[in-house]
């Protein structure tokens, strides 16, 4: 199985929407287009025969005392593609793109008992997990 790893670019809306199965939600053409247009906003796709198999976000962060931080956002892997590499090779291909924008260091926010994405962090390249919390607001659209 060869995978291929694609950076997406803002003409590459079409092809979010053919992997839209691989997101939470149907991705939407205005969010995706704002999305792949913003500098700092990265969407990686993982291609296995030219099928979508998996894709992950990042999102670069610049803070007066840490410097460039690339926050992995979101990291979606096909069910039939899942234990064979995709996730693995999609985190390192982002932490590859962090290095190269001159991030000091990439980090996820994970649920512990997700071992799954406790697994692939850790299988490319991630310290082990520090419990954390998350608190949110939702606001309406």
């Amino acid at each position: 199985m060869s995978i291929c790893i694609r950076r997406l670019a803002p003409d590459d809306i079409d092809d979010v929407m053919t992997a839209g199965h691989l997101f939470d939600d149907p991705p939407r053409r205005d969010w995706t287009a704002a999305f792949l247009a913003h500098a700092g906003h990265h969407l990686l796709l993982a291609l296995v025969d030219d099928e979508p198999a998996g894709f992950v976000t990042g999102i670069e962060c610049l803070h007066p005392d840490k410097g460039a931080e690339m926050l992995l956002y979101e990291l979606g892997v096909d069910d039939a593609f899942r234990r064979r590499g995709v996730g693995r090779s999609l985190v390192v291909a982002l932490g590859d793109l962090a290095v190269e924008r001159g991030c000091r260091q990439m980090w996820v926010p994970i649920e512990l008992d997700n071992e799954a994405a406790v697994a692939t962090y850790l299988s490319a390249g991630a310290g082990p997990p520090e419990p954390a919390s998350t608190m949110s607001w939702e606001f309406e659209e």
